[in-house]
């Protein structure tokens, strides 16, 4: 039995220890070990990792079990460790067009060069509850086969070649990148700026705001040209020797969105862009980012601005749930003076108000 304790540090010593108590659970029951958070919960990592903009798995798997489960705490928790570590610098782009492919699918082209790879995905399954999964399950061996050799072009490319959809944002190699998580967020942004915001911003957030756009409440009318999942080598330039070296591989997803088309008088009418990239397999998450990467282009694309999905202030300023979090869970602390202030004005509002709207009867009554 667990009683209140009265007392600042030792109150907050025992509710950690309390907290410590509940993430155990029963003792009967043996404890998650990292690997199976990883291995298991693979989804849940990748979205700690990618909200966290920390690409480890086992610490995100160490985080979301610290955090009992809880992935706006298990952010919070990456990001703060992330704080702490040493920048060496940053690394080459990487070169998506060269992925090693698990997933890939296009809703707009049923044939296309390398073809549809279906993978791992919850899109064809019946969303029934499956009653074998309650205890030990042996599922069958995934079927294998030799990978075929062969480019996988990306859709936009294809378009592009075509001059059907806008041209890629020009590389400027010379313009520095902006670092959201160096200094402080201003308006008007630029597209670098808000692709970083998006792909750490609340998943559930930008869900909904993509949703929106898809309702009328933004100019959006998209397809998913693209959404591919796999291994990316990522590179660093080591000055030493002149040349970049390969650091090792990453999983990412990609989305390219092809929207609606854009033209003018003096520019034939065209698709235009949306895109979302993020660590693991995040596919609801990069599709999101993609619908509000298009609809925050409302400003460059001479579009006007009439929904939440198009401003980009309340986007960026909104999008982030650990400081959402924050601002919501601080009425939590003590806030006994401001009450306390504000109580006191309340009660004298309220006399002067029943003083201001007493009757002369009630002036009478009271003088008799």
């Amino acid at each position: 039995m667990y009683v209140a304790v009265k007392g600042g540090e030792r109150a907050i010593e025992n509710a950690h220890r309390l907290l410590a108590h509940e993430r155990r659970g029963d003792r009967d029951v043996p404890e998650v070990s990292l690997a199976q958070i990883s291995n298991q919960l693979g989804l849940a990592v990748d979205r700690v990792m990618t909200e966290g903009s920390l690409y480890d798995r086992e610490l995100a798997a160490l985080a979301i079990k610290q955090a009992r489960g809880d992935m706006i705490e298990a952010i919070f928790l990456l990001r703060a460790f992330r704080a702490t570590l040493p920048r060496f610098g940053s690394s080459e782009p990487v070169d998506t067009s060269q992925m090693q492919v698990r997933r890939r699918v296009s809703s707009t082209f049923k044939d296309m060069p390398g073809g549809q790879v279906l993978g791992p995905t919850f899109d064809y399954t019946h969303r029934l509850l499956d009653p074998v999964l309650t205890g030990e399950s042996s599922p069958d061996q995934p079927a294998m086969a030799d990978a075929e050799p062969g480019a996988m072009p990306r859709v936009t490319d294809i378009l592009g070649r075509d001059g059907l959809i806008e041209a890629s944002p020009a590389e400027a190699p010379e313009k520095p990148v902006g670092d959201l998580t160096r200094d402080a967020l201003s308006f008007p942004a630029e597209r670098d700026l808000r692709l970083q915001n998006l792909a750490r911003a609340d998943e559930g957030f930008l869900l909904s705001l993509g949703y929106s756009s898809q309702r009328g409440y933004g100019r959006n009318h998209p397809f998913a040209g693209e959404i591919r999942l796999g291994e990316v080598e990522v590179e660093f330039l080591a000055e030493d020797v002149g040349f970049a070296v390969p650091l090792g591989s990453i999983t990412l997803t990609e989305c390219q969105m092809v929207n609606q088309f854009k033209g003018s008088d003096t520019e034939a009418p065209c698709f235009t862009r949306g895109y979302g990239l993020a660590f693991g397999q995040s596919e609801r998450k990069v599709m999101s980012m993609a619908l509000v990467d298009r609809t925050l282009r409302a400003r460059e694309l001479g579009e006007d601005i009439k929904a939440p999905a198009q401003d980009e202030e309340f986007v960026m300023s909104h999008s982030d749930n650990v400081q959402a979090t924050g601002f919501v869970e601080h009425l939590k602390l003590p806030h006994y003076v401001d009450f306390q202030s504000e109580l006191g004005l309340l009660r004298k509002l309220r006399k002067e108000f029943a003083d201001a709207n007493e009757t002369p009867v009630a002036l009478q009554e009271a003088a008799e």
